[in-house]
């Protein structure tokens, strides 16, 4: 098995057509097929099914891209690793923030990052866990930071960075803006984000504590986008990371309803990777400098 066979393998499960594979990589269509013929032979499987309109995983092929993509996945870290050890500035890397990252600490990494790296290519993901735990399991993702799950998968780490609180957020003018307590807001409607698997979770239990029915629940935000949107134009109501209220995008339309309850305890932020693999200089120099702008927001209370 060569390299080129998992590289070939990947593109047409990704692209669904041994065509729109070959495109992608820039090379003649039979010289894919031929690839695919190959690793089928070794392999004593079929691993697609070929349908006019393209090409579909067999049941053997899905368990295959699992594996081929964490090799692929580890081989390609392996080569910027190597280069940026020898002084190179070039690679990948790939980051998963949630919005509090976004929000507190990517401004004090992006530039002296770039000043570091001129060459590599920043991608990064604005998700929460649930929704990127498998790309980072399989080092599609280099790393993780934000709110961490309840229950730490296997084969990852976790490092804390800070503690945080939240605070209940509301378009400006709403007519429970002046609330004091959480009582006061039981017919209101919320939304919530994708933080947890199940939306209930992030708020009931807050109600439940202090004896009170659960909140209306009526809507989930799985973005940014649709939370602020959604925030602005209803009447809908959300408990919120602190450093929202603070956002230069939108602090001058929303404020917050200041209730006794408060602090409103947040999940902790922190950085999760794989244990037992390195990530690459570049990376690791990524992860430091939120690490260094966490510990100025720390101090700065």
């Amino acid at each position: 098995m060569k390299l080129h066979h998992l590289r070939d393998f990947l593109a047409v499960a990704d692209r669904g057509s041994l065509r729109a594979a070959a495109r992608e990589l820039g090379i003649a269509q039979p010289a894919v097929t031929r690839s695919i013929q190959e690793l089928e032979k070794e392999l004593g499987v079929p691993l697609f099914e070929r349908h006019a309109r393209g090409a579909v995983p067999t049941p053997m092929g899905l368990a295959f891209v699992r594996r081929a993509r964490s090799v692929h996945n580890e081989l390609s870290l392996a080569r910027d690793e190597i280069a940026q050890m020898r002084g190179m500035t070039n690679g990948n890397v790939r980051v998963a923030l949630s919005m509090v990252p976004h929000m507190a600490l990517l401004p004090h990494t992006l530039r002296p990052f770039r000043q570091r790296y001129p060459d590599v290519r920043l991608d990064i993901i604005d998700a929460v866990f649930p929704t990127i735990e498998a790309d980072l399991v399989d080092g599609t993702i280099d790393c993780y930071i934000g709110p961490p799950p309840e229950l730490m998968p296997d084969g990852l780490v976790i490092e804390q960075l800070f503690l945080n609180t939240r605070v209940i957020l509301c378009r400006k003018g709403h007519p429970m803006r002046n609330a004091t307590c959480l009582r006061e807001l039981i017919e209101a409607e919320w939304v919530t984000t994708s933080i947890t698997a199940k939306a209930e979770h992030e708020l009931g239990p807050l109600f439940a504590q202090h004896g009170l029915p659960p909140p209306r629940l009526v809507m989930q935000a799985h973005s940014a986008l649709t939370l602020i949107t959604a925030l602005l134009y209803s009447d809908l109501l959300t408990m919120l990371p602190v450093q929202w209220a603070d956002f230069e995008i939108v602090k001058n339309a929303v404020e917050a309803i200041h209730v006794v309850e408060q602090p409103l305890a947040a999940p902790p932020i922190s950085i999760i990777q794989r244990a037992g693999l390195p990530l690459t200089p570049a990376a690791e120099h990524f992860c430091d400098l939120m690490r260094r702008a966490s510990g100025h927001l720390v101090k700065g209370g």
